[in-house]
């Protein structure tokens, strides 16, 4: 068949010479035109190095990327783009103050970088910065509007700060625009299991497989665990649904800074001992009671880490199919079953955020008592008591603290130390009997002073940690409120910051919180004290041991 002149072959140059001529002709006309430009040698070695630089970071081997550009920084210390593939490599490695230092001085250099500028805003995000990550992403939206690390940082700040659907769009976006960047493809998993679309987050999971590294291989078996939960979770029908009376007030246990509750599960008449832990995004059950209740785990998948001993376990899930406080019942209520460290007497498990998100609920350390309300927009709820910003002239009992969520579940606020000009982020936590520093922020900042001569033993998720340093705040405030002479314990944070999304220097514990009346309006991610009547400064006593239990 004779094929269309415009698919036929070209013709077959008859001549090696007619060849030469042929080529000579043509760098001839290539020389005259000025368009042949020949790079020298260390070009091509520039090029490989950043290639085999680049490509050891898609493969997630950040030592081998590091070395590679320092070395190419080396030789040419002007080289933006290496320097802010370094950044970008010591992010990953979350060492953050040398990923800013270098961001910085390519932006002395070339202000107008947008890709600077959204790096830097990431930077300043995981360090816990809001107010000047946002302002770094505007800046490189500002200069390029399709800069897809700006829009995923925007949709994280609205992530932490509980404005999902707007966080889902931009996310949605930004993995749209860069397919193959897999932080995005993982964010977007995350917001999608928060507003509980466990099918579409599980899929998210799956994608962030395909194109994330291999060699992070303790990091995929607990993605492959969590997608076999979600896909579990998908087919169980609505979670956390809310049932029984719209209120209900129960009483905590005397004697103990942590509200522990008495609560049923699964339907049975056998209470049990569960804290209310604010520190927990999902509810955890020992493994003592759950083999008791006979319930088994429905997925399970690599390792936690975790404060305390060897600083790892288990993840294994579970679910119930509910959880009866008082005269409210919630059910399908997702759980994790581990092995429990405690001090005293040893609980059943720990009350999460989730089961609670769907009510006001108020802690009365006064009265002892915790009450549940349902939020405003469920069918026959009352409506959630009056709260209003604080007006200059007015009490700090009519202040609203703002809070943040974590990627993991946390509840964080803004903390303010004395000696630290900074505000520093704190996770909430009711579940924790002391105050915690990390150690970064005790090593980087000049308040060796107030350290004490105790020591003492913490029981954390992941075993028991001996001899540690304990300080005396002088002074502590969360919003308007402010004690002075809060115990506090030194505790590595690292492991709780891989999966928070943004640092988290310490936890405010029980110690502090049980002066006062604490109300958790989650629809509207505030949190309200109102500070005991007649409660007076008292030294605290110094405890023996301490729980401050973290959940991966």
């Amino acid at each position: 068949m004779r094929l269309p002149s415009s698919v036929r072959r070209p013709a077959r140059i008859s001549s090696p010479r007619r060849l030469k001529q042929i080529v000579l002709l043509m760098l001839s006309a290539a020389l005259c035109a000025g368009v042949l430009i020949i790079p020298p040698p260390s070009t091509f070695a520039g090029d490989k190095a950043r290639s085999r630089a680049e490509k050891a970071v898609r493969e997630g081997d950040y030592e081998l990327a590091e070395k590679l550009y320092r070395e190419m920084l080396t030789k040419d210390a002007r080289d933006k783009e290496a320097r802010l593939g370094l950044s970008f490599t010591l992010y990953k490695k979350r060492n953050l103050r040398d990923a800013f230092d270098h961001i910085a001085r390519v932006l002395s250099e070339d202000p107008l970088s947008a890709r600077a500028h959204a790096l830097l805003g990431t930077v300043i995000l995981a360090s816990g910065d809001f107010r000047r990550s946002i302002e770094e992403f505007r800046t490189a939206l500002s200069l390029r509007s399709d800069d897809a690390r700006a829009i995923a940082g925007l949709a994280l700040v609205d992530f932490y700060e509980n404005r999902l659907d707007e966080s889902m769009q931009g996310l949605r976006r930004a993995s749209f625009i860069d397919p193959y960047e897999p932080d995005y493809v993982y964010d977007l998993g995350q917001v999608a299991a928060r507003i509980e679309r466990y099918k579409e987050a599980a899929d998210a999971y799956e994608r962030f497989l395909m194109v994330a590294p291999k060699m992070d291989l303790d990091r995929r078996a607990r993605i492959r665990g969590l997608i076999d939960f979600l896909r579990y979770l998908g087919d169980q029908g609505a979670l956390y649904a809310p049932g029984g009376d719209n209120r209900t007030t129960l009483s905590f246990e005397p004697n103990n800074p942590r509200p522990v509750l008495r609560v049923r599960l699964n339907g049975s008449k056998e209470t049990l001992r569960f804290v209310l832990d604010t520190g927990s995004g999902m509810s955890v059950l020992s493994e003592e009671t759950a083999q008791r209740l006979g319930i088994k785990a429905v997925a399970r998948g690599g390792l936690a880490r975790a404060v305390g001993g060897g600083g790892r376990f288990e993840i294994v899930y579970g679910f119930l199919s509910s959880m009866d406080l008082g005269d409210v019942r919630v059910s399908n209520v997702p759980v994790y079953i581990r092995k429990f460290y405690t001090s005293g007497k040893p609980v059943d498990g720990y009350i999460g955020l989730s089961v609670i998100a769907k009510y006001i609920t108020t802690i009365d350390y006064a009265s002892r008592n915790f009450t549940l309300a349902r939020q405003r927009g469920a069918d026959n709820s009352p409506s959630p008591p009056s709260i209003v910003f604080q007006q200059p002239g007015q009490s700090p009992a009519s202040y609203e603290i703002p809070m943040r969520t974590t990627s993991s579940g946390f509840l964080s606020g803004e903390v303010h130390l004395e000696g630290i000009e900074r505000p520093l982020n704190f996770i909430i936590d009711t579940g924790a009997e002391i105050s915690v520093l990390s150690e970064l922020l005790y090593k980087s900042e000049d308040i060796a002073d107030f350290a004490r001569n105790e020591r003492m033993t913490v029981y954390g998720a992941a075993g028991v940690a001996e001899n540690v340093t304990t300080l005396l705040l002088p002074r502590v405030s969360l919003g308007a409120h402010v004690r002075e002479g809060i115990r506090a314990v030194v505790l590595d944070l690292e492991p709780v910051n891989e999966t928070a999304g943004f640092d988290q220097t310490g936890i405010l514990g029980a110690n502090f919180l049980q002066h006062y009346r604490v109300t958790f309006d989650f629809g509207r991610s505030v949190l309200r004290l109102e500070p005991l009547r007649n409660d007076t400064q008292k030294k605290e006593a110094t405890p023996a041991a301490t729980d401050v239990p973290e959940q991966p």
